[in-house]
This record gives C-alpha cells, structure tokens and sequence, in this order.
C-alpha cells in the first residue's frame, strides 16, 4: 500500500460506487487475502488524514445519499466516537499502557504461539500471518481475532491490543484500545463480541470453519468501570503572524487545517511510530508512516511555497526556542505521551471539534446526532 494522498483518492474513487447497498450487504464477508471485498481498506489513509472524514462522507453522500450510504458512513464515525470517547478518559490510555508493559515483562503460556500462528486453531493462525505480513485486517475477522484471543485462548486483551497496533497500518490509540475494550465486554458492560464458529463459516465462504474449536459460550470480562467523562478542554487561540508548521502522523492534510491569520513560514513533520508498544512496530506500520509523513511535507511545500523537512523529537528543544510552532491537535496516544513536555500551539479541527464532545456515552446515542453533524460539516 502506498503511502500517499494521491494513492488514498485513488482507492476512494475506486470504492465511492460501493459505498451504498454493496457495502451494507456486503462488509461482514471476507473472501480472503488479495479477493475482491465490498470493504474500502481506506482505514490507513483516514487515520493518518492524508485523506479526511470529510472528503471520504462527502463522495458516500454525493454517490448515494445519507439514507442509502448509512451504514459506511457510521464506520467513519466510529473513529471519531472513538477519539473522543478517550478523549474525556485519558486515563484509560494511561492504564493500558502501563499493563501492557507489565504484561511483557512475564508474557502468559500461549502468548508466544498467539502470535506466531500457531495455536492450531486454522482460522486464528491465518489472520495472525496476514497481519503481520499485510499490515491489515478486515474489520469482521479484526473482531473474531479479538474474541478467540479473550474467550477461546483466554490471553489478556491488553497483550493483543498490543499485537494489533505494532501491526496495523491504521492502528491508532482510541480505536484499537477500545474496540479491544468493546469485544471483551468492557467498553457496555456485559456486553462482548462471540466468535461463532457458523459465523466465521458463513462470512468467510466456508475458508474456516472452526466447529468445537472456540468457546462460544464465554462470560465478558469484569474490571473497574472507567472514569467518567470529562469535559474536552478548550484550545487557546493561535498568536497570529509567522509560524512553524508541525505535521505529525496523527494529521497529514495541512491543505485543510484552520490557519487563518497564520502565516506558514516553514513546515517540519515528526513521526514516532516506534512508541506504539514497549516493542515498537512493525518495519511495515514504520515504513507507511514514515512514508506518509513525507507525502505529508512534500504536499505542504508545494501548497504554502515554503521549505519543509522531516525532525526528530531530540531537534524539538532547538525549533521551540526560536520558533512559534503550531500543529494540527494530537489525540490521545503515544505521540501525544511524546509531545507533552513541549510546549506547542494546538489547532482543532471543526470536525473533531464537533464530534468529540458528544461522544461521552456509548456509540448509539453518538450515532443520533451524524445526520446533523453531515448537514453542518460536509460542503
């Protein structure tokens, strides 16, 4: 996969004519690697906005109308429920990190072969292959992998959260921490996610069928309830004049950040995908990134007609002293743990700026409020 905006509104035009019935009928079956499916595989373009939630509900809307592209259009959402359901629980991040690095340090009997693929459960073993050697999986099987993991192999959901994001091309902190969280019964209480082995038969075209294989009678897990939401703070306004414009991997599409009154002087872009885990990430999750943040500064020069250049975590102190550096606001996760010690002027974008407030309950009650959020935020 190509890290590139070019590459990402390529696969956008491609997928627009199936985001109405096709994807409502059709996005729980996976044919398998490198077979056609009626999913985007959009993900890792959207994660790191080098193409934006806007644009991608924008084409499902023009394409199809809400009513027709609802079902693709609530799958964007859901990564912005995401963010800002951690948002108002940092917390959460925090004690995921924490248990990951404690878990690592004594890794539970099973984990090793978990993945390795070799748990001789046949479907199990084949995703664990394809994501690492893809860096993707197709939503359904990321939730069958999650509930076999949890009910059938009984290995702590933090240590395959943890597998999954040194993987995914789209791994970012809110959603795979707490799809995790939801597939495990702890995100609703009491309710989990069930791999079914006739459910996997069916939605694969009989590839897998793993009867007597899984516990399909599992109880959720029980921990502490997280915290209650709190409020998102608000962002002071950005001194107006020159700046330094910092392009990060969480925020790629400069093109569309709000700078009125800013004038972009220079632009540099900083990634550290190796702080995903205690165990860094995968040279493929190391290549995209760095390869999209390049896409991201070569894309920004040309739009401003300033220099722009790639910087590491240790020149920051430097560019800070003499420079005011604005970006784009980083969400909960690993680079936002990076960045705290620095301070640097945060721009929110409208669309997080709308959605994120509102996610403080469960997904459905988020859900009410997309038809109005399309009418305000789409053009």
């Amino acid at each position: 996969m190509e890290p590139s905006r070019a590459a990402a509104l390529e696969r956008l035009a491609a997928f627009t004519p199936l985001m109405g019935r096709a994807y409502a009928e059709g996005r729980n079956f996976d044919p398998g690697p490198g077979k056609p499916a009626h999913v985007s595989v959009l993900s890792p373009y959207i994660r790191h906005r080098l193409i934006t939630e806007q644009e991608v509900v924008a084409a499902a809307i023009a394409a199809h109308g809400a009513e027709m592209a609802e079902k693709f259009i609530q799958e964007v959402f859901w990564r912005s429920y995401w963010k800002g359901w951690l948002a108002q629980r940092p917390t959460v991040w925090a004690e995921y990190r924490a248990r990951v690095a404690d878990a690592l340090q004594n890794p539970p009997k099973g984990y090793a072969a978990a993945i390795a693929g070799r748990t001789g459960i046949a479907c199990f073993d084949a995703w664990a292959a394809e994501l690492v050697e893809t860096g993707y999986l197709h939503n359904h099987v990321r939730m069958w992998f999650a509930s076999i993991w949890i009910f059938t192999l009984r290995l702590p959901w933090v240590l395959g959260a943890d597998f999954f994001l040194r993987h995914l091309l789209d791994g970012d902190a809110a959603s795979n921490t707490l799809s995790w969280r939801w597939v495990a019964g702890l995100h609703t209480k009491g309710k989990h996610y069930v791999a079914r082995a006739e459910n996997i038969a069916r939605h694969t075209g009989g590839r897998f069928a793993p009867h007597g294989a899984l516990n399909e009678a599992p109880t959720p897990l029980q921990e502490a309830d997280p915290p209650a939401p709190h409020p998102i703070p608000a962002l002071p306004a950005p001194p107006r004049g020159p700046v330094v414009l910092l392009l990060h991997e969480d925020d790629l599409h400069a093109e569309s950040l709000p700078l009125e009154g800013l004038e972009v002087r220079r632009v540099v872009g900083l990634c550290c995908p190796e702080a995903r885990s205690p165990l860094g990430a995968a040279p493929l999750v190391q290549r995209f990134v760095a390869g999209a943040v390049e896409d991201g500064l070569a894309r920004a020069a040309q739009h401003f007609g300033v220099p722009a250049e790639p910087v590491a975590l240790a020149d920051l102190p430097d560019l800070l002293a003499r420079e005011v550096v604005v970006m784009p606001e980083v969400p909960v996760g690993w680079l936002a743990d990076a960045l705290r010690p620095y301070a640097f002027v945060s721009l929110r974008r409208p669309w997080d700026a709308a959605c994120w407030p509102l996610a403080g309950r469960g997904f459905f009650p988020f859900a009410q409020h997309i038809p109005r959020l399309c009418a305000e935020l789409i053009e």
